[in-house]
């Protein structure tokens, strides 16, 4: 699918949120600049720290600013089925938390040919395969969650946090993008939001569709403060916590928003003709 692509002003927010973070973590190499991966410990839980990040000297010239490309779906992947491996025989397993600022997927010719499709299929099985396996997965939201990007990176989690901030949207699309696919005005667009919250772009009506487990408010969401990292390593601890006591390893918990009620009953009626 060939869909146009805002101009997007490249974010820092994953990079810097992922350095505060991850001090005396452990770095992993062997991936490319733009991946970064670390081990270290949050609370008591081992965790593998995992964010996309800008990087201006990508092969690929559409994965410049940040976007899960070729090379971020295929690391993705294995920054994962790494930690599979390593606690295949573990019966304690090691936490993933996906660090999320991703403005997009890589749309470029070569991405097609090359098969990002694939690619980005790949990291979303490793995410789900890490999760069936009883590895507790948590997205921390910090930046731009867009498109098939936010698919391969975040979205298979058992929990998903994101900063309470403007600058934090969940979206198949950017504005301008949707605009000129349905032949509306951006200003449309938004009035049609204020009613339907699938088509919004605000983090609180993100929130209302149960995709959700906390929206956490910061002092400084570009870069976090020493009060800002200690409310969000608790925030993250409990959400390791909670995953790990109640054993669940699907998504159920998903369809308990007030806007899932149609969601529910689609299901409800699939189960019954099925049977």
């Amino acid at each position: 699918m060939n869909i146009a692509v805002d101009t997007l002003k490249a974010s820092t927010r994953g990079a810097h949120w992922f350095k505060a973070l991850t001090q005396g973590f452990k770095t992993i190499e062997g991936f490319p600049a733009s991946v970064w991966v670390a081990d270290g410990l949050i609370d008591q839980q081992a965790v593998r720290v995992i964010a996309v990040v800008q990087d201006s000297n990508n092969l690929f010239p559409r994965a410049k600013q940040g976007e899960v490309g070729l090379l971020e779906g295929w690391s993705l992947a294995k920054a994962v089925d790494d930690v599979i491996q390593a606690d295949v025989h573990s019966e304690t397993k090691r936490g993933i938390l996906c660090l999320v600022d991703v403005p997009s997927q890589a749309y470029g010719r070569r991405e097609e040919l090359l098969g990002i499709h694939q690619a980005l299929a790949g990291a979303v099985d490793s995410y789900a395969r890490a999760r069936l396996a009883g590895h507790p997965v948590v997205s921390l939201l910090v930046g731009k969650s867009m498109s098939g990007a936010f698919l391969a990176h975040g979205y298979q989690a058992n929990r998903i946090i994101a900063l309470k901030d403007s600058g934090v949207m969940v979206h198949a699309m950017g504005k301008e993008s949707v605009a000129r696919v349905t032949l509306r005005s951006v200003d449309e667009l938004e009035q049609l939001a204020s009613s339907i919250p699938p088509m919004a772009y605000d983090i609180e009506s993100y929130a209302t569709l149960g995709l959700l487990s906390e929206l956490l408010s910061v002092e400084n969401p570009e870069q976090p403060t020493t009060d800002d990292l200690l409310s969000a390593k608790q925030v993250i601890a409990q959400a390791f916590k909670e995953i790990n006591a109640d054993q669940l390893r699907g998504l159920e918990q998903r369809l308990h928003g007030k806007n899932r009620q149609m969601s529910k009953k689609v299901r409800e009626l699939l189960r019954e003709q099925w049977s």
